[in-house]
């Protein structure tokens, strides 16, 4: 028998790379659970930058002994929260797994919808009076509904795979304090709750429950988020401590209609509108996702027998804190300080209920972001703010001069829908129609490139265009996607200081780490990509990728 029989005999896995061959030992037998953090927002330079100010059990743990790849970009244009979470989730992109933004135009509604709406599974009520919250994410402003789930996903997860893998014996979840994080990473066949900014519970829909879990319902009647109401975040430590501490009042920067720019910010009372929603631009919203978390590992005995689970914890604060401060202010610096504390209180709780020498853990962020446009003219580098309504008015216009009146049907970044009707009744051809418009607004101050559709079936060496044709699903992208200049603002107006969402590298570049047993403490600088998170974790299990990765299996990992 050869040596390589023997080895797969004993359950051992080849891999080949190069003309090396890599033994790597099936591990999935000692994993009783798959931890996956996903920190919205997080730019993949920003732990470097503040490690001196971390401890040594939370990102500095996880950087020492994990394998850590400080080169991960994404593959697709639209750097969006559903985008990166369900590119994590499913290893493959948004023309594939069809969550291509935020918003997307429904045709056949003739509407704007909201990405994981669905008014046939609607919330569970968690309290008797009426909700009080005051909704500032313009993405949720558009959703027709309240109801919640993954059916509009149309491909599987790594959580979905897990469940067949073990016969449906796998318990998912996915917690959040945003409801698509949370609904993208426990897939169909998980369970998903998120936090309310109106009510300061955490909630779900009717497709995971028909009515809440004891422990939920028990851990919602304490009223948790209600302790914040009356106090303040404040700074942890001096502010000379601080790399950032001379940033923290900048004229730029928003003020959430009392919530200030500088420290220290007051939440409200209890009977403020905009209490829960400024809990979550703080700290404390991640560390009451991570006791709600705390609560289902105990409850849900998550990791407490042989079949392997899987728990998503997706965390909001940087990502909401940069919209209204950015990501080089003294409020950005903190809240990644802070959670460096709560995921250090995360692992030592998850040492002692499971093990982390029974965990996988896997660290990634969902997109990164901009600095401000008015931070980088400061610094001397051009920038500027574009009106989504100008940018429709030069589309009007090049369609007035075919004869159209109002050619543009919707414009939400980063996709401008043209009037199909309009252009059929004037007997004129779309994909003409669609380019003029394109170039257009291509030489417009500010923009970038704008892509037409139409055209992206064609052979480009453009890299940008490489990235709109991942990002392009033919039932939900517009007519031409509009890419700004870099650091240009592309945004409706609104109390939003700094936007995500480009193909440049400040939005697509961000930390992938793994650490586990056997997995090797590492620091990789090779270029991967998000979509390689899911295939690795799958291998790393010894199962099949999902149905429709297209990533590979970062090796190191698996060595």
């Amino acid at each position: 028998m050869s040596r390589i029989s023997l080895l797969l005999i004993i359950g051992m896995a080849i891999v080949t790379v190069g003309s090396s061959t890599i033994v790597n030992a099936q591990t999935n037998a000692e994993i009783r659970l798959v931890l996956q953090i996903t920190v919205d927002g997080l730019r993949g330079d920003l732990l470097n930058r503040y490690q001196a100010g971390f401890g040594k059990d939370g990102f500095r743990y996880l950087l020492k002994q994990g394998t850590v790849y400080t080169n991960a970009q994404y593959q697709h244009a639209n750097t969006e929260t559903i985008v990166g979470h369900t590119t994590l989730a499913t290893g493959t992109f948004p023309s594939q797994h069809g969550m291509i933004g935020n918003v997307w135009f429904d045709r056949e509604a003739k509407e704007l919808a909201y990405n994981i709406e669905d008014a046939d599974a609607p919330l569970l009520p968690t309290r008797d009076e009426a909700i009080k919250g005051e909704q500032v994410d313009p993405a949720q402003k558009l959703a027709r509904t309240q109801g919640r789930s993954p059916r509009v996903i149309l491909v599987p997860t790594f959580s979905d795979g897990l469940a067949a893998y073990y016969g449906g014996r796998s318990k998912i979840f996915g917690v959040s304090g945003k409801d698509r994080s949370a609904v993208a990473m426990a897939g169909q066949t998980g369970k998903a709750f998120w936090f309310s900014t109106d009510t300061g519970d955490f909630v779900t829909s009717s497709y995971y429950y028909d009515a809440y879990p004891e422990w939920v319902s028990d851990w919602n009647a304490q009223r948790r988020a209600e302790k914040y109401g009356g106090t303040k975040w404040e700074l942890a430590a001096d502010i000379s401590t601080y790399l950032l501490g001379a940033q923290d009042d900048r004229p730029y920067e928003v003020d959430l209609k009392g919530y200030g720019r500088v420290f220290p910010h007051p939440f409200g009372g209890v009977d403020d509108k905009l209490l829960y929603t400024r809990i979550v631009v703080s700290p404390a919203g991640d560390r009451l996702l991570l006791d709600f978390s705390k609560t289902l590992v105990t409850n849900e005995k998550l990791g407490q027998d042989a079949i392997p689970d899987y728990l998503s914890i997706s965390f909001s604060g940087v990502d909401a804190v940069n919209h209204f401060f950015g990501p080089s202010s003294l409020e950005n610096e903190e809240v990644i300080r802070q959670l460096d504390r709560t995921l250090a209180d995360l692992l030592k709780f998850i040492d002692k209920t499971v093990g982390l020498k029974h965990t996988l853990i896997v660290l990634a962020a969902d997109h990164g972001m901009a600095d401000m446009p008015e931070y980088m003219t400061e610094l001397g580098y051009a920038a500027g703010r574009l009106d989504p309504d100008g940018i429709a008015a030069i589309a009007n216009k090049t369609g007035n001069s075919f004869g159209i009146d109002e050619v543009v049907r919707f414009f939400f970044r980063p996709y401008l829908y043209l009037d199909e009707e309009k252009i059929a009744a004037a007997n004129l051809d779309r994909t003409i129609i669609e380019q003029a418009v394109a170039a257009a607004l291509t030489d417009s101050n500010g923009i970038a490139l704008a892509v037409a559709s139409s055209s992206l079936s064609a052979q480009q060496a453009n890299p940008l265009v490489e990235q709109v044709r991942n990002n392009f699903h033919a039932a939900r992208s517009g007519d031409i996607y509009v890419i700004q200049e870099p650091y240009w603002f592309l945004f409706d107006k609104g109390p939003i200081a700094v936007m995500h969402g480009s193909p440049w590298r400040y939005d697509t570049h961000v930390p992938i780490i793994f650490a586990g047993p056997g997995v090797d403490a590492q620091t990789v600088h090779r270029l991967v990509h998000p979509v390689d998170v899911a295939p690795t974790i799958a291998a790393f299990m010894g199962m099949t990728p999902p149905a429709a990765a297209q990533g590979s299996q970062l090796v190191e990992v698996l060595q």
